[in-house]
C-alpha cells in the first residue's frame, strides 16, 4: 500500500530477517503428505527493508534515523541496532505467469513484458532471476540464472495450458511455494526480491489461502509486482486478490494493457523501488512469543516533507 509518510514492514525468517517463525505448506498441487520443512527463528529483531520517494516520485537516499518515527504495535522500539541506505543493490526476481485459460490471450503481452524487464533492467554481472508457469500445479521452467538468454528462452517456453492438465489456478500455492523454496535461500537484505507476477488474480485450486501467502512473502521478504487485465469478469475477485498481495508485501499491480510507454514507466518503478532502499534492524520494546500479528509504522518526523513509503504490513511473533 502506498500511503504518504506511512511505511508497515515485515521480518525475515533467518537470524538475520527476523522474528518470525513459520511451517511450510505444500507445493501448488501437492498433497498433505508431502514433507514440510519448519523454518523458525528464535531471535527477538525485526529486519525490515523500505523505499522512499519525494512528491515527484523521485528516489530519496539522505534520510537519517531521526528523520523517522518507528512504532512497533503502537509502541517505540527497544533498540535501533541497524539503520542504512542502501543504494543500487543486486535484484532476484522470480517470474510468474500464469498460463490457466482465463489468461490464454494475454500470455503474449506477458512474455513481451517480462523479456523487456530481463534485456532493459536485469544486470547479468549481479542479478538473477527464475522462470515459472503455473495453472493448478506450478513448474520452474528456468531456475536461477543471470543469463539473458536462457530466461529469454525460459520466458519463451511459458505456453497457455502449460500447467493446466486438471483446469483452475493454484496462484496462493504458487506464491507461497516460490518464496518458501526459492527465495528462502537468497541474500538478505543485500539484494532486492521480488516476484513479477502476471495474473487476473483468480485462485480455485490452492490449499493454502490469501493470508498464508502474504505471510511466506513477508517472510521471505520478497514483494509483489503484478500485471493483471484491466478489466476483470463480473463477481472476479482477482483484483482485490492482487491488490492485496502487492499491499502488503510493499510492491504494487499494474495493468497488462497499459502503453508501451506505461509499461516502461512500470518496470523503471520497480526497478527503483528495489535498488534504492533502506535498512532497518530493531529490538521491540515488548515482544511475546504468542503468534500474534505486529503492526508497524514509520514515518517521517518532519510534517513539511511530503514522502511516500512502499513497504511491508508487519510481521507475526514467535508461537513459542
Amino acid at each position: 500500500m502506498r500511503l504518504l509518510g506511512i511505511i508497515c514492514c515485515l521480518v525475515f525468517f533467518e537470524f538475520s530477517a527476523g522474528v518470525q517463525g513459520v511451517r511450510a505448506q505444500t507445493h501448488a498441487g501437492a498433497t498433505s503428505n508431502d514433507p514440510q520443512p519448519n523454518l523458525y527463528a528464535p531471535v527477538d529483531e525485526v529486519n525490515l527493508t523500505f523505499h522512499a520517494a519525494d512528491a515527484q516520485g523521485l528516489p530519496v537516499a539522505d534520510l537519517k534515523l531521526n528523520d523517522l518515527t518507528v512504532y512497533d504495535n503502537y509502541k517505540a522500539p527497544g533498540k535501533i541496532l541497524v539503520f542504512e541506505c542502501l543504494r543500487d543493490t543486486p535484484t532476484r526476481a522470480g517470474i510468474l505467469m500464469d498460463t490457466s485459460d482465463s489468461m490464454e490471450k494475454w500470455v503474449a503481452r506477458d512474455r513481451a513484458i517480462a523479456n523487456q524487464y530481463v534485456a532493459r533492467l536485469m544486470r547479468p554481472q549481479t542479478d538473477r532471476a527464475f522462470i515459472e508457469g503455473f495453472g493448478y500445479v506450478s513448474h520452474v521452467i528456468q531456475p536461477w540464472t543471470g543469463d539473458e538468454h536462457a530466461l529469454a528462452i525460459g520466458v519463451g517456453e511459458a505456453t497457455a495450458s502449460s500447467a493446466n492438465p486438471l483446469g483452475g489456478t493454484a496462484l496462493f500455492d504458487t506464491i507461497y511455494s516460490a518464496c518458501l523454496y526459492q527465495f528462502g535461500k537468497t541474500e538478505k537484505p543485500v539484494s532486492g526480491n521480488f516476484i513479477l507476477l502476471f495474473t487476473d488474480g483468480e485462485d480455485n485450486a490452492s490449499h493454502v489461502d490469501l493470508r498464508r501467502a502474504v505471510d511466506m512473502c513477508q517472510a521471505a521478504d520478497t514483494a509483489i509486482y503484478a500485471f493483471r487485465p484491466r478489466f476483470a469478469e463480473s463477481g472476479s475477485s482477482g483484483p482485490r486478490n492482487l491488490s492485496q498481495l502487492s499491499s502488503e508485501t510493499g510492491g504494487r499491480t499494474f495493468l497488462l494493457d497499459d502503453t508501451t510507454a506505461e509499461i516502461e514507466k512500470d518496470l523503471n518503478i520497480i526497478g527503483s523501488d528495489l535498488r534504492d532502499r533502506y535498512w532497518l534492524v530493531y529490538r521491540p520494546v515488548e515482544l511475546k512469543h504468542n503468534g500474534s500479528f505486529h503492526n508497524i509504522y514509520v514515518g517521517s518526523s518532519d510534517s513539511a516533507r511530503s514522502l511516500t513509503i512502499d513497504v511491508r504490513s508487519g510481521y507475526y511473533a514467535p508461537a513459542h
